[in-house]
């Protein structure tokens, strides 16, 4: 009997340990993962930082000025008046809001009234984003 406890002992080992092997080679392939992951997050940070000094190199005031200065000729810019900044409630209505003309008037030989409709009050519509 003792010999028979040993062989079904010797085998539950066996399996424990091979369990135990598969179980540690998995998390050694998911920590592989996890280093393979970090360095593609190190590598987009170090990515963005350098776009960031990249954007801040090209949009230097005076580095735009020379370019203005330079460019001129063929562009034919000319400054923002302030009296053409607008808000979007200033803009023209969407065209789901244009008001349909009246057919029947328009049949008839007088000159199409088109009947306005009050604009129901709206978000601001207008998305802006930060460039950061």
């Amino acid at each position: 009997m003792l010999r028979t406890l040993d062989l079904i002992l010797v085998g539950v080992m066996t399996a424990a340990a091979a369990v135990t092997y598969t179980i540690k080679h998995h998390a050694e392939l998911k920590l592989e993962e996890v280093h393979r992951l970090e360095a593609e997050i190190k590598l987009e940070k170090d990515t963005i930082d350098l776009l960031k000094a990249d954007w801040a190199l090209l949009s230097q005031p005076n580095r735009l000025e020379r370019l203005v200065n330079s460019y001129n000729g063929e562009l034919q810019l000319q400054p923002t008046v302030s009296t053409s900044l607008v808000h979007a409630k200033e803009l023209p209505m969407l065209k789901s809001q244009v008001p349909v003309p009246d057919i029947t008037e328009a049949k008839a030989g007088a000159k199409a009234k088109p009947k306005v409709v009050a604009p129901e009050p709206e978000e601001d519509m207008m998305a802006t984003g930060s460039v950061e």
